[in-house]
């Protein structure tokens, strides 16, 4: 039989729309089909931040930074954790395949296709545990010049050239809801045409079902991402050792992030990897203008807040904000409350808070130096004091009595005492005045300032929060926030999806977050911030390089 393609690739996100654009390159020929409308092409990479996790970089190392492949993937080893029982062979392959191209040819690859950086390296996921545990040793995390829109450019360019053309074919509004299969091979694609619909990017799409398709290729992969707006199905696999994810939970993705690619490859006879490892976000706010269900953005954080429970009691060393978000959610989700908060001063909000995403940073992705001069500015307004004004989350008050009143009544409990809230601030406060102290978020924070990023730009100077000088005092309202599945279908090191017994499943590939990122599992059980996106580019261009040509 013949084909106008030879490869169907199913989802149009970053993974999707990478692994096209090097078929491309290639001179294949490519069926890209996608649920959503074509106002969604490019995914939940649209609306990300645009990190990357680069090692050894021109950035870092013009800031000074000492990095290395070797402390990378030692960092990598100790916060995946990794079992030694043979499950997570694939995934640590993965990972040290990752890691190689994070220090060599991701930033190369996709410098030559146009993509910038902004020059101050972040550093995210800090860790705080022994040298040999989880967290980054030195900032990697590189935000893209453009953020996620940024960073899709290239392959949206590809994926254009080739429509103009006639090498790839894009059908919007095919929902792909099984696998087809002969003789123990996946041999095309089915599913259902959804109704044509103009809703804006992100927002929730018509299901309603118009007709029916199959198409048939010697090469089909598997793009669709994971299952973050699956609240159930998020709830159904959460490791019961972890607690419980709670009713009320805010999501990071679109409403089509369902898992539903993954399930139609199971039904095939592929094997889901390591199905209850999840990277979840206990620090999400509510968008005071959503776009999907339940939407919530996250907040970046740096290390000065005080992060409480919801009985208002420091969460333990290290759980202090930014550095071991899986941690901070499980200590949340072991007690069954659904949220948390951080407890700050107007000094610290304006210089430490940042929004994960797009859409709330116009500077960054517009390319506006000018305006992001702005946010460096005495007095400036930025992104986060705006939505600080609008959003609920946000209480604000002139003393910790107020603050108490404020958190009880946005809550609806009395779970805050304002007299043990007064106590906990002000025997932090009483550290900071030692010029040294025992506090270790105390003296994390003054370490955290000796980088050169973190002291000009992202941690404010050490000073009392009852200082009037910088008041008012707020609390945030941090809720969990749905993002990325770390299982997902088991994948070989050319990205063949694997059979439960381990032998390939022939005619099927897998990458970006339906393959667990890569091998059904890369990222172990914790993950390092940066990592998904270049973790999506990773699995397409290998995945891609390693397809058979046709006959």
């Amino acid at each position: 039989m013949t084909h106008t393609h030879d490869v169907v690739v199913v989802g149009a996100g970053l993974a999707g729309l990478a692994t096209t654009a090097e078929l491309l390159a290639a001179g294949r020929r490519v069926l890209l089909l996608d649920a959503e409308p074509p106002a969604s092409l490019g995914g939940q990479a649209w609306w990300s931040f645009g990190g990357l996790f680069l090692v050894d970089s021109p950035e870092q190392r013009r800031l000074g930074v000492r990095d290395s492949a070797e402390l990378a993937l030692a960092d990598w080893l100790g916060s995946a954790a990794f079992a030694d029982d043979g499950s997570d062979r694939w995934g640590r392959a993965w990972a040290e395949s990752f890691v190689e191209f994070a220090a060599g040819d991701l930033r190369q690859w996709l410098h030559r296709q146009g993509v910038r950086w902004f020059p101050l390296v972040q550093w995210a996921e800090r860790g705080g545990y022994l040298a040999d545990g989880h967290g980054n040793s030195v900032p990697r995390f590189h935000v893209t010049w453009g953020t996620g829109p940024g960073l899709l450019e290239p392959f949206v360019r590809a994926l254009l050239a080739g429509h103009r053309d006639g090498r790839v074919e894009v059908r919007f509004r095919h929902r792909a809801t099984a696998l087809t299969t002969t003789d123990g091979r996946v041999t095309g694609v089915r599913g259902d045409v959804l109704a044509s619909d103009g809703v804006e990017r992100g927002a929730p799409s018509s299901r309603a079902v118009v007709g029916a398709f199959e198409v048939d290729a010697p090469v089909v992969v598997v793009a669709t991402g994971g299952i973050g707006a699956n609240h159930e199905l998020v709830r159904a696999t959460w490791p019961t050792s972890a607690g419980r994810l709670p009713a009320r939970m805010l999501s990071g993705v679109p409403d089509h992030v369902d898992g539903s690619g993954i399930e139609a490859a199971r039904a095939a006879g592929a094997h889901v990897a390591h199905v209850g490892r999840m990277w979840h976000y206990p620090e999400g706010i509510a968008n005071h203008s959503p776009v999907w269900s339940s939407h919530g953005i996250r907040i970046l954080p740096g290390p000065s807040a005080l992060w409480l429970d919801a009985d208002g009691q420091r969460l333990p060393a290290p759980l202090f904000p930014g550095f071991d978000s899986l941690g901070a959610l499980q200590h949340v989700t072991s007690r069954g409350d659904d949220h948390s908060w951080f407890v700050l001063d107007r000094t610290i909000l304006g210089k430490e808070l940042a929004l994960s995403g797009s859409e709330q940073n116009p500077d960054l992705t517009g390319r506006d130096v000018a305006l992001l001069l702005q946010r460096v500015r005495r007095g400036a307004v930025g992104p986060v004091e705006m939505f600080a004004q609008r959003s609920p989350e946000f209480v604000a008050a002139a003393t910790p009595a107020e603050l108490a009143a404020g958190m009880n009544a946005l809550t609806g409990t009395s779970r805050i005492d304002p007299d043990a809230l007064a106590r906990t601030i002000a025997a932090r406060d009483a550290q900071v005045a030692t010029g040294l102290g025992k506090d270790l978020q105390v003296t994390a924070t003054a370490m955290a300032r000796r980088y050169v990023v973190d002291r000009a730009i992202r941690v404010a100077p050490p000073h009392r929060l009852l200082d009037p000088a910088h008041g008012p005092l707020y609390a945030v309202r941090l809720s969990v926030l749905t993002r990325k599945t770390l299982g997902g279908l088991a994948t070989d090191l050319e990205g063949r999806v694997l059979r439960p017994d381990g032998e390939v499943l022939p005619g099927l590939w897998a990458v970006g977050e339906a393959s667990g990122f890569g091998g059904g599992g890369v990222h172990g059980h914790r993950a390092l911030e940066g990592t998904f996106l270049a973790g999506c580019l990773h699995t397409a261009r290998t995945t891609a390089r390693s397809l058979p040509t046709p006959h």
